[in-house]
Parts: C-alpha cells; sequence; structure tokens
C-alpha cells in the first residue's frame, strides 16, 4: 500500500487533531472518575454494592452494545454527526451524574455516559485514519497516550475536589470537559457543511509481522480501542465458533477488560477496608494501577509485532496479576503501592489482546469477524464480575472470596494464553480443521 505523503498535523486540520486529543480524553475519565468518590456519594444517598457492581458492568455492556449499533448509525449520519451525537451524550451523561438524587438517577447517568463512550470508541480509529492517513503511527501514539493520561489524572484529582468543592462538582466538571470536546467537530461540520458529515470508507488495519516498520504503525493503531468498525462476514463469524483459537483470544480479552472494569469499580472501596488508607490515598493507588498501562499500549505491540513475544507477555501479566493479588489478599497493609503497581501489569493483556485481533487473521474480513466475537464474548465475560464482586462482597462481608475470585480467571485464562500464543491465524486453524476457509 502506498502511503501518502506526510505534511504537519496542524496543517488544514488542526480542528480534527484537537477534536480528537479531547474526546480520547473524555472516554477514559468518564470510566475512572465515580469510583473514588463513592463514599462521598454514599453520605447523601444510599448506594448499595449491587448498584456499584452495576455500574462497573455499565462500560463494557454499553461497549458491546454500542460497538456494534454504531457503525450502522455512522454509514448513514457519517462520522463527524455520529461524534457529535457520541460526545453530546458524554458530556449530558456526565453532568447528570454530579445532578443525581439516588442510586437509580446515579445509574441512569452513568449508563447515557458510556453509551457515548462506546460509540467514541468505535468511531475514533476511522476518524484518525480520515484525517491523518499521513501520520497514523504518530497520531495513534498521541491518542493512546491521551486516553492513558485520562485514565489516572481522574482518580487522581476526583477525591481532593469532592473533599474541598463536593461530589457533585468532582464528577460533574468532566462533564464540562467533554462539552469542550464538542466544539471543534460542530466547527467542522459547520465549516465544511454538509460533506463534512458524509459517511466514508472505513477499513480494518491488518498487520503481517513480515512486513516491517508500517506493521509496527498498525498494530500500535490497533492496540489503542475497540476495531470492530464494519459489519462482519456471518460466513466468517459462524466458522468462529468451532475454533479454539478465536475463543482463546476471546477469554484473553475478557479476562483483561473484567481486570479493569472490577479494579475500576472497586479497587478504591476494597483499599480503603483492607489497606486502612484514607479515600484520597486510595484514588491516588488507582491512579497509580491506571498509570501502569501507559508504558503496556506504547511498548506490547512493538514487542508483539517485532518480537512475536505474545506469551512471555501474557505470562508476564498473569503472574504479576496473582502477586499483586496475593499481596492484596495476604499483606495488605505493608507495602501496598507495591501490590498495587504489581498487578496493574494486568494491563498488558488489553494492547495484546487488540493486537492479536490484528495478526491472527489474514484478511480484513476475517479481522472484522474476530474482532466482532471476540469483543462480544469478552465484554459479556467483564460485565458479569464487577456484580459479582459486588455481591460476594455484600454476602461475606469481607474482599477475600472476590480476591480469590479475581485470581481465579487469571489462572482460567492460563490454557488460552497458550493457545492465543501460537503463530496461526484462524483461517490456518480451520483449513486444518475443516478443509479450505
Amino acid at each position: 500500500m502506498t502511503m501518502p505523503s506526510a505534511r504537519p498535523l496542524w496543517q488544514g486540520r488542526a480542528l480534527a487533531l484537537v477534536g480528537i486529543v479531547l474526546v480520547a480524553f473524555s472516554l477514559r475519565s468518564a470510566v475512572a472518575s465515580l469510583s473514588p468518590v463513592i463514599d462521598h456519594v454514599a453520605a447523601d444517598f444510599p448506594v448499595s454494592p449491587v448498584v456499584i457492581g452495576l455500574i462497573g458492568a455499565a462500560p463494557p455492556v454499553c461497549f458491546a452494545i454500542f460497538g456494534l449499533l454504531t457503525p450502522l448509525f455512522e454509514r448513514r449520519f457519517g462520522l463527524e454527526r455520529m461524534a457529535v451525537a457520541a460526545i453530546t451524550l458524554m458530556a449530558l451523561g456526565l453532568l447528570l451524574r454530579g445532578f443525581a438524587v439516588d442510586s437509580t438517577t446515579l445509574l441512569a447517568a452513568t449508563a447515557v455516559v458510556f453509551a457515548g463512550v462506546g460509540s467514541g470508541n468505535v468511531l475514533l480509529p476511522p476518524l484518525v485514519k480520515k484525517y491523518f492517513p499521513d501520520r497514523l503511527g504518530v497520531m495513534m501514539t498521541i491518542y493512546s497516550t491521551t486516553m492513558a493520561v485520562s485514565t489516572f489524572l481522574p482518580p487522581l484529582v476526583a477525591v481532593p475536589v469532592a473533599d474541598s468543592l463536593g461530589w457533585r462538582v468532582s464528577l460533574g466538571m468532566w462533564g464540562i470537559v467533554a462539552g469542550i470536546a464538542l466544539v471543534p467537530w460542530v466547527a467542522l461540520l459547520l465549516k465544511n457543511g454538509p460533506r463534512a458529515g458524509e459517511p466514508v470508507k472505513t477499513e480494518l488495519l491488518v498487520s503481517d509481522p513480515t512486513d516491517g516498520v508500517d506493521d509496527v504503525q498498525d498494530a500500535v493503531a490497533v492496540a489503542t480501542g475497540p476495531i470492530s468498525t464494519a459489519p462482519a462476514n456471518r460466513r466468517h463469524f459462524a466458522r468462529l465458533w468451532r475454533l479454539p483459537l478465536a475463543w482463546a483470544l476471546a477469554v484473553v480479552f475478557g479476562a483483561s477488560s473484567t481486570m479493569a472494569y472490577v479494579s475500576f469499580a472497586w479497587m478504591p472501596t476494597m483499599l480503603v477496608d483492607i489497606g486502612g488508607v484514607t479515600p484520597a490515598t486510595a484514588g491516588f493507588l488507582l491512579s497509580l494501577f491506571a498509570l501502569i498501562g501507559l508504558p503496556c499500549s506504547l511498548l506490547v505491540p512493538i514487542l508483539v509485532v517485532r518480537f512475536q513475544a505474545t506469551r512471555p507477555l501474557f505470562f508476564v501479566a498473569v503472574g504479576g496479576g496473582l502477586v499483586g493479588l496475593a499481596g492484596l489478599l495476604f499483606v495488605p497493609t505493608v507495602a501496598l503501592p507495591l501490590w498495587v503497581s504489581i498487578f496493574g501489569l494486568t494491563a498488558i493483556m488489553f494492547p495484546l489482546s487488540l493486537v492479536l485481533l490484528s495478526i491472527r487473521a489474514r484478511t480484513p474480513e476475517s479481522a472484522v469477524a474476530l474482532s466482532g466475537f471476540v469483543q462480544s464474548i469478552g465484554y459479556a465475560i467483564a460485565a458479569t464480575f464487577p456484580l459479582l464482586v459486588g455481591l460476594l462482597h455484600e454476602t461475606t462481608a469481607g474482599w477475600q472470596i472476590p480476591l480469590l475470585v479475581i485470581a481465579g480467571v487469571l489462572v482460567v485464562a492460563i490454557p488460552a494464553g497458550i493457545v492465543a500464543g501460537r503463530r496461526r491465524t484462524v483461517e490456518d486453524e480451520w483449513e486444518r480443521r475443516h478443509g479450505r476457509w
């Protein structure tokens, strides 16, 4: 493929650059801003463990649902109009969380937030491809770095702001940030007229480890978020149900998402209970956990594509997760930041899973089918555990059983990681078992 000649990032597309960065920031700040201040919220009205679990389950559920619906609407209304709609939902939901009067309205506002986030996750990669085809690697690195920063910043400031100005301000201020993200996209629509909202054909990047530098760039691109941006071929999708490789990738993706969403839902509360720390310190530790994801998102794609390090990276992630959980389980009051940091190595599995979706398929059509299959099952797995952890915590009045269950997810994922590490595609596996793909 002939790449377009590179031109300065700002040349003729400054609004798109600012818009992409602001949206990327809002996508993750929505996930990480609530749990650190849940104690402040509970001082005003009851928030049961079941409600916290449902709030924790909202991201993967909405990602799965709106990841499938968004491409259908995008083909009718265009990328920019859909981006404006997604950002509006995010901003509205984030603002409404600050006005919640009970756990029901808090949960409803959270659902609105993640409807927008689920759509935004799907829209941003094709927006980057549309406006920056000559700077794809640079822009995806900016995009992934911004998302990583917006994951660890909200827990860092949420509690201090809640202490000084109240939890409603602490939650609602992120809606203002998302509202600012509307400005460049509305300006683009007004500047370019109807053509700005026209649907564009978006394709999935597929990396071949034999191709070299361009594939590292592609790997970075697909390692930044959900990549299913087109309807899957039904025949290909149906075949994946019969392939152990596809199921292995789904389990690894599900384990990765489970670690993330359980942590963002429950880690601050758990650390206050078992570690004896203040809510502000618990928020800082959640921020530390999120910070580990930044180098992972940048290094893992290169290590996989260049050095075929799939299995070593997977076992570092699982080993780190189990060691971190053991520390939290047996000696939580000793070196608590160390245990949280080591557990944070589970973040390796997220970019690893998404790069594998690219290199474990030969064609864009197969990769889209594989992406849809893996994300549907993986997010379904992840959606169950924030609620399950809450129910187990409420039932047992402790954190030992929930921590053991989380550890069990990592152990169960080990065989899947071994299978996912085989250097073959889903087409290879089908042909070996059933004949021509």
